[in-house]
C-alpha cells in the first residue's frame, strides 16, 4: 500500500559513463515532463535538490587503457553516495534523476549504507536490458555505466579506485528484469554471481507479474525494503526512443505499468534511480513523459486515475 512520501529529486546530470552525450540533460528533461507536479497531485511532498556536480578527483589511472572518465566517475560516485545517504534519513524517499547508468554506483551505495545502519534488508530491482556487472578490467568498451552491479556487490578489481563500500549488497537480493543484452565476460559473472536473473525470453514465457511476485515475496519475508534502478533500454525502443544503448524486444508499455503498480502496492520501495534517459535522441519528450508517467504508477497512481493526453 502506498503511504504519502516526502520526496527527495536529485539531478545527477552524468554522461561520464555512456558513450554518446545527451544524459547530461536527462535531469531537466524529467522536471520539463511534470514529475514533481505528478507526485505532488498523488499527495507525495516534493522537494527539488537541483542538480548536483560531481566531486573533483585526481586523474586515476588504471591498466585497462579502454576505461574512459575514470575520474569523472569515481567523483560522481563520491557526491552521489553521500546525497543517497542524507536524502534518505528519516523515511524520505530520494529519486535519482540520471544521468546514466553510472550514477546506480553512488546512488545505491548511500542508500545501502542507511539501510545497514537500520538493521533494514536493501534488495535491489535491476530494470534495464542489461546487467552491468563488468569489473573495471573486463570491460572492453570502457563506458562506465556498465560496471555499477559489479562494484556494489563487492567484486575485485575496484580496491583502491573506486571509494570504500560502507556496505554491500548481497547478490542474493539482486533481481534483474528486462536483461537481453550480455557480455561474455558479464555472463561468467552472472553463472556464478547469486543474482536472480529474468532476461526478456523468461518474462515472454511466464510474465512480469509471477516473477515480480517471487521477488516481492522474498522482500516481504525478510522485512527488507527495495531500490528501484530504472534504465530507459529496459523498455522497448518503440515506446521510449530517448536512449544511447537500445536494444530490441524491451518491455511494452503495460509490462512496465504493472511492475510498478505492483511495486507501489508492496509498498517496499524506498528509493529510486531515472537514467539514461537521452532527451537529444527523444520524439517530443515522449519517453521523458513515460518516465514520469511510470514513476507516478510507482507512487500510487491507479490505472482508472491515469488522465488521457493529447499528442
Amino acid at each position: 500500500m502506498t503511504t504519502f512520501q516526502t520526496c527527495i529529486l536529485i539531478g545527477a546530470p552524468a554522461e561520464t559513463g555512456a558513450s554518446q552525450p545527451g544524459c547530461l540533460m536527462g535531469p531537466d528533461a524529467l522536471r520539463t515532463a511534470g514529475l514533481a507536479t505528478q507526485l505532488q497531485a498523488l499527495g507525495h511532498r516534493v522537494e527539488d535538490l537541483g542538480n548536483l556536480a560531481a566531486r573533483s578527483v585526481s586523474e586515476t589511472a588504471h591498466p585497462n587503457p579502454a576505461l574512459s572518465n575514470l575520474s569523472s566517475a569515481i567523483g560522481w560516485v563520491e557526491t552521489l553516495r553521500e546525497a543517497a545517504y542524507t536524502a534518505s534519513a528519516e523515511g524520505r524517499f530520494p529519486i535519482f534523476l540520471g544521468g546514466d547508468h553510472s550514477i546506480s554506483a553512488g546512488s545505491i551505495a548511500g542508500i545501502a549504507q542507511r539501510r545497514a545502519e537500520e538493521e533494514r534488508p536493501l534488495f535491489v530491482l535491476w530494470l534495464d536490458a542489461h546487467p552491468d556487472i563488468h569489473d573495471l578490467s573486463t570491460t572492453a568498451s570502457g563506458n562506465l555505466h556498465g560496471v555499477p552491479i559489479a562494484y556494489l556487490t563487492g567484486r575485485p578489481g575496484f580496491d583502491g579506485i573506486y571509494p570504500r563500500l560502507p556496505a554491500k549488497v548481497a547478490p542474493e537480493r539482486i533481481c534483474m528484469m528486462g536483461i537481453r543484452s550480455v557480455d561474455p565476460a558479464e555472463h561468467d559473472h552472472l553463472i556464478v554471481g547469486g543474482i536472480t536473473v529474468h532476461d526478456m525470453r523468461r518474462i515472454d514465457e511466464d510474465g512480469v507479474a509471477p516473477l515480480l511476485r517471487a521477488f516481492l515475496a522474498e522482500v516481504a519475508a525478510a522485512d527488507g525494503t527495495i531500490h528501484l534502478s530504472f534504465d530507459v533500454d529496459f523498455l522497448d525502443p518503440e515506446i521510449a526512443p530517448a536512449v544511447g544503448t537500445t536494444v530490441p524486444g524491451g518491455a511494452t508499455f503495460r509490462e512496465a505499468h504493472l511492475i510498478m503498480e505492483m511495486l507501489a502496492d508492496s509498498g517496499r520501495v524506498r528509493s529510486l534511480d531515472l537514467v539514461e534517459l537521452n532527451p537529444f535522441l527523444d520524439e517530443r519528450g515522449r519517453t521523458a513523459t513515460l518516465m514520469a508517467d511510470l514513476t507516478a504508477s510507482l507512487m500510487g497512481r491507479k490505472v482508472m486515475d491515469r488522465p488521457t493526453k493529447p499528442y
